[in-house]
């Protein structure tokens, strides 16, 4: 129920023959974001600032690797998204560079179109949590990079704009369809077709991000959060998530079965069992993920 085994596996391949095709006769070239972990907590940042961490070819395929690595990983509980530098969480697509590779021959964009920009956009379902903190600018691909999170702290100097259509071009990796689903439509429409940008208190007003402090707190309320969410049951955390967001799409009726599904499930868990023995003792329960 997780994860759609075929589609997996598809996926699976394709990061497989990305990373084939990229070490073939080439040097290994350095990575355009840094993935780091300490305990249950693992840090991307993407790490071109001086392209405002635009998304170019390399830090998309970086990013699919960096996601699979995170979900596939049972060490790893949570993740923050965000961007190197002071001045942008990313300006999205580089538009110079992928904008070809995405328009061009069939098979050029196929791996984008497969699995979305940055990897967590489209396909790659990951229900372990993940925090964007929102260092500056999120701007189209930028934004829906930090749409695809599932709690957003942001700068007080932040900027947020799908503004594709300023180009010709429009938001494609998830921006008209989350979007409209997280603050209201009129505002949505606003940000989308006017490709208006707004500022990070009218974001947090509309409820686009879950919070807005001064530019050195960003890092550091997003590990505080990264470690309350460590603190609670990761089962529970991971399929609450999944009853979130598959529940979108579905009438309440099925919504309801779902809930009640996943619900069932984790109470056959240790950490099921860990968790109410720990409010009898009185005690910090102990949970492993099992």
């Amino acid at each position: 129920m997780c994860y759609a085994v075929a589609a997996r596996r598809r996926r699976c391949e394709i990061v497989k023959a990305q990373r084939e095709e990229s070490s073939r006769g080439h040097p290994r070239r350095a990575m355009a974001l840094r993935y780091e972990q300490q305990d249950r907590v693992v840090t991307i940042t993407l790490d071109r600032p001086e392209a405002m961490n635009a998304v170019d070819p390399e830090m998309h395929q970086d990013l699919i690797s960096a996601w699979t690595r995170f979900r596939d990983d049972p060490e790893a509980w949570v993740a923050i998204l965000t961007g190197a530098g002071e001045k942008a969480f990313s300006a999205g697509a580089d538009l110079k560079k992928m904008i070809p590779q995405a328009f061009g021959s069939r098979g050029a964009g196929r791996t984008h179109n497969d699995l979305g920009l940055g990897g967590i956009t489209r396909g790659l379902e990951i229900w372990k949590p993940i925090i964007a903190a929102v260092n500056g600018y999120a701007l189209a691909g930028g934004l829906e990079l930090m749409l695809s999170c599932d709690v957003r702290v942001a700068a007080e100097h932040a900027v947020f704009g799908l503004t594709e259509v300023r180009w010709a071009i429009m938001p494609g990796a998830g921006g008209t369809q989350r979007l409209p689903r997280m603050i209201p439509l009129a505002k949505a429409m606003e940000m989308i077709l006017m490709a208006e940008t707004c500022s990070a208190q009218e974001a947090y007003r509309i409820g686009l991000v879950n919070a807005v402090v001064p530019a050195s707190e960003v890092m550091p309320t997003a590990r505080r959060w990264a470690q309350t969410l460590c603190e609670r049951g990761p089962l529970a955390v991971r399929a609450a998530k999944e009853a979130i967001v598959r529940g979108l799409s579905l009438p309440l009726a099925d919504g309801l079965r779902l809930e009640s599904f996943l619900s069932g499930t984790l109470r056959g868990t240790e950490d099921a069992a860990e968790g109410p023995k720990a409010f009898a003792e009185k005690r910090k329960p102990v949970f492993r993920a099992r």
